[in-house]
């Protein structure tokens, strides 16, 4: 694998990949304080705390993994009754809705950040600036957005067929889609 291969890999999973540390990381801080608690009478004071923000940083990065892969829940029955592109382009208009909605929370969660880096507000057991816990709002709706217009790239420009993440698909489906993926990689 080449580095070019490895890095365009890396950054196309990029929130995957932080969604499997943090999963893995708060399940395992939260079993330990269960068996901590259970067998010893004896709890972390900062564990749950830890765990809490860990899963709230897992649920916005999953959000931006999801838009990664077209997963997010949209009503589309009336779509489907229009011809393939006028889809598409609809799909896109609702798209950029979404990317003003994200730049208005960018900002906004900016505006709130500054604020509490100024009046600081610190956590209960950890004592951290909840300012710098409050930062995967810009961080996470930035990726959104980047998601967001990459996928719609994809399907528009590149006219790449994005795969509906639950769909279920018999292996022909999946064949056709990989040596779609495969010539999408080549260009």
């Amino acid at each position: 694998m080449t580095s070019k291969e490895f890095t365009k890999r890396f950054f196309d999973n990029f929130e995957s990949y932080i969604c499997q540390f943090l999963l893995t990381f708060f399940v395992i801080l939260l079993f330990i304080q269960i068996v901590l608690r259970q067998t010893f009478g004896y709890t972390i004071s900062w564990g749950e705390e830890l765990a809490r923000f860990a899963f709230v940083w897992f649920v916005f990065f999953g959000a931006s993994y999801a838009a990664r892969l077209g997963a997010h829940n949209r009503v589309t029955i009336q779509l489907r009754l229009l011809p393939g592109n006028a889809q598409k382009y609809i799909e896109a208009l609702a798209d950029c809705i979404w990317i003003l909605f994200n730049v208005v929370m960018i900002y906004k969660s900016t505006m709130l950040i500054a604020s509490m880096m100024k009046y600081t507000y610190i956590s209960p057991t950890l004592g951290w600036s909840m300012a710098y816990v409050y930062m995967i709002f810009p961080l996470s709706f930035t990726a959104l957005t980047i998601r967001v217009i990459q996928v719609n790239y994809l399907k528009l420009v590149k006219k790449v067929e994005i795969r509906d993440a639950d769909r279920v698909e018999s292996e022909e489906d999946l064949k056709m889609a990989e040596e779609s993926e495969g010539k999408h990689d080549n260009a």
